[in-house]
């Protein structure tokens, strides 16, 4: 009877010892989206602002709910490196609005609203969708 529960025990032991346990890790990699709005291409508002219009369909109900976003423009004095917006500089304030199929670039002065004057220089645009899992 002994040699019948340790022949069990040792099976057991085998068996119990041969599952593995495997975890299976989804890795969610950033997007990032990149465009050029030139000087020419933002358009004054009726309150003398100035804003610029990105239709873009990757840029969703997901990304809205889901995923967090960071947008940078290209430095106004050194094409060599970037800023994140919302920031000012030398009075003018740039900010984006994110929306269902696009997102939003305004630059206005943040002294006098009526008073914003229109970037006189190439930017480059960089979005960066990172993606999230929604836990509720």
């Amino acid at each position: 009877m002994k040699k019948l529960t340790i022949l069990m025990l040792c099976i057991v032991t085998l068996g119990l010892a041969s599952c593995k346990k495997e975890t299976v890790y989804l890795e969610l990699k950033a997007k990032t989206y990149n465009r050029y709005i030139e000087p020419n291409q933002w358009v004054q508002n009726s309150n003398g602002t100035y804003s610029f219009t990105w239709n873009k369909a990757e840029f969703d109900d997901i990304t809205l709910g889901d995923e967090g976003v960071l947008v940078y423009f290209t430095h106004p004095t050194n094409d060599n490196s970037d800023i994140q917006l919302p920031y000012t500089f030398n009075y003018t304030t740039y900010s984006y609005e994110l929306f269902n199929g696009g997102v939003t670039f305004d630059a206005q002065d943040s002294r006098n609203l009526t008073n914003s004057i229109r970037p006189n220089y190439r930017i480059l645009v960089k979005v960066v969708v990172i993606p999230s899992d929604n836990v509720n």
